[in-house]
């Protein structure tokens, strides 16, 4: 898969331990908008999908993930690989050591029928519901948005690069 851009804090010590979470995230296109997850309590956007875990492939993980986060059922057929972004920077859970993430885009399709979340506790915090969305929405939505916690800041700026990338990809004005 090639690698659409990477960001790299270098906020850590080279000698630093790496944590690798590799996620899969899912680009789903219903008519002519995005479904998105939406936290309601920090009011961001992002695309479903989450990390990988050691017994699954990529395309495993992105049809759990976007089922545990919105209750879409994803079509396994039509999953095409779109690109990944690399993700590194000082962990904020551990001291001495690097968070590595790289993370998998793919297009896919959905069923027209949903079912109900299974989210962890953090996303059940941050009130993650399923909001089919203008981009131009989510990218100003993710523009605005500013946290204390610098690691969700970067993985919203990670998204709305991407959210930007995707808008160019596919020709919408």
């Amino acid at each position: 898969m090639k690698q659409l851009f990477e960001i790299d804090l270098k906020d850590y010590k080279e000698t630093d331990a790496v944590f690798r979470r590799p996620s899969a995230r899912a680009i789903i296109i219903k008519n002519d908008k995005l479904a998105l997850v939406y936290s309601k309590k920090e009011k961001y956007y992002k695309f479903p999908g989450g990390g990988i875990h050691d017994d699954e492939d990529k395309k495993e993980a992105l049809i759990r993930e976007v089922r545990e986060e919105v209750g879409l059922v994803v079509i396994p057929e039509s999953i095409r690989e779109y690109g990944s972004v690399l993700r590194r920077q000082k962990s904020t859970v551990k001291d001495g050591e690097i968070f590595e993430q790289e993370n998998y885009y793919y297009f896919c399709d959905v069923e027209d029928r949903a079912v109900e979340q299974d989210l962890d506790a953090y996303e059940d915090e941050a009130g993650f519901v399923l909001k089919i969305v203008d981009i131009d929405e989510a990218i100003a939505t993710n523009a605005a948005y500013s946290s204390e916690d610098y690691f969700n800041e970067i993985m919203i700026k990670r998204d709305r690069r991407m959210l930007e990338m995707v808008k160019q990809e596919l020709g919408w004005k």
